[in-house]
């Protein structure tokens, strides 16, 4: 029965035609020149500020909508649903959001719409703190296993029937059914809903969230017509040569050891040529073996006899998969389609709760864990060093995928493996970690950071104990003592390190009031960077100037504030936070600085204190990210060493660049005008008048690098 239900299977969606989408009432796509407009429908009005950014792709308009602006829809559907608002309706929401906004007080919230700008409550559509989607009311995606994560692009689709359904969708596939809603009650729509705001109730849940494309059915669209919606990709609703909206999602986990892929098709596509592979770069350059299929179907099985790999899915494994859009009648074809992924689970244990090298766990806490692949029983080893758990045998098999290891020590780190018996074999699992509460906490660097100054000063949060030793060095199975402190001295400065280099550090406390004192700390690592970093923007802080520790961005970046008569620019914000925190090239901050150049230039200088040898390790480039914005007016970027030494950026229109864009300079460029490169005492960023015009630009990862290997 289990095989003809199979084979049923396989027959049913590889003949299965995507479903034509019905027209929608509004779309909206943010693209430039003007980012309001309507590919359908009424243009958005905008109430405050967004700034534009790239979206899905390159070419790909979208914007970025901070607390306390939002979008006025006019969507122009009438009445429906036997009632007196719009209650039959489908909306969707191209969008991504910054790691910060799922911390953004008062309580990390993604407002996404509000149906009815009268409303008194808070918005009828969030992602929480959590990155799960939906409301009280509706019920949370999180409840079905299904989060969002920071800096990716999803395609919801919010389904209303009222009385019938309320469901969603994320990139083609049901992620949860929500509570149904009554007629005319808060899920009706009013003439007006507002996008990307709470509405009435204003109280600064809606953090930073980028937009790509918004659109509107008049009706509740079917689960097909989703499916053939797809992914966020650009150009949803006009002509797109790439394939798109791939099933299952970009990245997805798939618990079976055979798969039908599937996607959308481009829209000149004849046919289809399919690649396949468990390596990345293979699939990317179409290498021996890769291809699979050119096929007319926008499906394909594998992992079953008859079809590619036909002794079945490797578990443990993640498959790159990418389709090429062909038709020989089109003189731009093939089209290269985007690499997607899916793994199958291993079939040793995963996704341990606490994570590995997870700190602060309370001690009477549970450990849990999702069982390999097949996996029917599960033996768990715990101890206090990682060789008594890696070396533990014979231990009791049980059914449950969690363990009560009881009430434990403060401050302690723990080590834990589980074994997987599947009926065949057992299959020994990693020596996962945690910490429980009570340790010290790295600060910075971050526990794994890579690309660290070779200048870092190492900081921690204080746990039980009154006074540390702090250990540190190259090899993590002898670092060496360098030093003790009291409570209230939280930092190391190891001096100069070593480029491209991986370092070790651990903290014990002590207390001699304390039966259990001392307390070993974590292992902490991180790498310093393949080059050198002049400014990365992460150090500024928005402490008050009498803090000895006060480090504010426009006290180390000097502009034109004191001297607007000679000097344009404005380096930061009026209000904290001073840097920039969501429009960031990496890390958490990047440098705003506002320019007027009807005084004939704007610019910022900082006045270097370390890192002024230019020529150390050979290094010959200066790199400068920075962004702008289309509204900006276009003047000459430029960037100076040592106050009068100036190279000018050669595009014209470099401060109408809507997304982060790198900038080489050649070090030689600045040699060949006098400059002593092994002194160097400070460097200017500035744009300098061609109109007199105005605008805002950002800047991020000022770094010197070698040459390229």
């Amino acid at each position: 029965m289990k095989r003809l239900s199979f084979w049923f299977l396989i027959v049913t969606l590889t003949l299965q035609v995507q479903a034509a989408v019905p027209e929608p009432k509004g779309v909206w796509e943010f693209n430039a020149p003007n980012q309001n407009s309507a590919t359908v429908g009424t243009p958005l009005e905008i109430v405050g500020s967004a700034l534009n950014i790239t979206g899905v792709s390159a070419e790909d308009g979208a914007m970025t909508i901070g607390e306390g602006s939002y979008f006025i829809c006019t969507h122009g559907i009438a009445p429906n649903g036997d009632g007196a608002k719009v209650n039959e309706w489908t909306l969707l929401i191209d969008f991504s959001y910054p790691p910060s906004s799922l911390s953004d007080p008062p309580n990390g919230y993604n407002d996404l719409f509000q149906t009815d700008p009268t409303n008194a409550s808070d918005a009828d559509w969030t992602i929480n703190s959590s990155g799960a989607i939906g409301i009280g009311a509706v019920g949370y995606s999180g409840a079905s296993g299904f989060t969002t994560q920071a800096n990716t692009w999803y395609r919801m689709v919010v389904v209303v029937d009222n009385g019938v359904r309320h469901d969603i969708y994320v990139d083609g596939a049901e992620i949860f059914k929500g509570n149904q809603q009554g007629i005319d009650g808060r899920f009706s729509l009013a003439d007006t809903l507002l996008l990307f705001a709470a509405g009435n109730n204003q109280d600064g849940d809606d953090a930073t969230i980028n937009v790509s494309t918004v659109a509107i059915w008049d009706i509740p669209l079917s689960s097909d017509e989703i499916l053939t919606l797809g992914n966020a990709w650009p150009g949803s609703f006009g002509d797109y040569p790439q394939a798109a909206g791939p099933v299952p999602a970009d990245g997805a986990l798939h618990a079976d050891t055979w798969i039908s892929l599937g996607w959308r098709a481009g829209d000149f596509a004849a046919s289809h040529d399919v690649y396949i592979g468990d390596n990345f770069d293979a699939v990317s350059e179409g290498a021996e073996g890769t291809f699979k299929s050119n096929q007319a179907e926008t499906y394909l099985v594998i992992g079953f006899p008859g079809f590619p790999y036909p002794d079945g899915l490797v578990p443990g494994t993640t498959y790159y998969w990418r389709i090429d859009e062909v038709n020989e009648a089109e003189p731009n074809s093939p089209w290269k389609g985007e690499i997607w992924s899916f793994s199958i689970p291993p079939k040793t244990a995963y996704f341990p709760d606490p994570a590995d090298s997870a700190e602060a766990v309370g001690v009477d806490d549970n450990i849990s864990w999702t069982a390999g692949f097949g996996a029917k029983l599960h033996t768990v080893y715990f101890g206090e060093t990682f060789e008594e758990v890696d070396n533990a045998a014979g231990g009791f098999p049980q059914g449950a995928t969690s363990f009560s290891p009881g009430t434990l020590k403060m401050a302690n780190t723990y080590y834990w493996r589980v074994d997987e018996f599947d009926v065949v074999e057992t299959h020994k699992g990693d020596v996962w970690s945690f910490t429980t509460e009570g340790a010290v906490a790295a600060l910075d660097p971050a526990n794994g950071a890579v690309d660290v100054t070779q200048t870092p000063v190492l900081t921690w949060a204080p746990g039980l104990g009154a006074s540390h030793e702090i250990y540190f060095g190259a090899d993590a199975a002898s670092l060496e003592l360098k030093g003790s402190g009291n409570l209230g001295v939280e930092s190391y400065d190891p001096g100069q390190l070593e480029w491209n280099t991986t370092y070790y550090w651990r903290v014990d406390e002590a207390d001699n009031a304390n039966a259990d004192s001392p307390w070993t700390g974590p292992l902490w690592n991180f790498t310093t960077a393949n080059f050198l970093i002049i400014d990365d923007m992460e150090s500024y802080n928005d402490l008050d100037e009498s803090d000895p520790t006060s480090n504010r961005i426009y006290l180390a970046w000097v502009d034109g504030f004191d001297n607007p008569a000679t000097n344009g620019s404005v380096v930061g914000y009026a209000n904290p936070p001073f840097a920039e925190q969501t429009i960031v090239n990496s890390g958490l901050q990047s440098m705003p600085m506002s320019y007027d150049n009807a005084v004939g230039k704007s610019e910022a200088t900082n006045v270097l204190t370390s890192n002024r040898d230019w020529m150390v390790n050979g290094v010959n480039t200066l790199t400068i990210w920075f962004r702008g914005d289309f509204g900006n007016t276009a003047e000459t970027l430029y960037v100076a060493l040592n106050g009068n030494t100036r190279v000018d950026n050669d595009n014209p229109d470099a401060a109408l660049a809507g997304s982060w864009t790198q900038w080489n300079i050649s070090l030689q460029a600045f040699a060949d005008q006098g400059v002593n490169l092994t002194n160097v005492n400070s460097i200017t960023l500035g744009l300098s008048s061609v109109t007199g015009g105005t605008g805002m630009m950002y800047f991020d990862d000022i770094q010197l690098h070698p040459p390229a290997q």
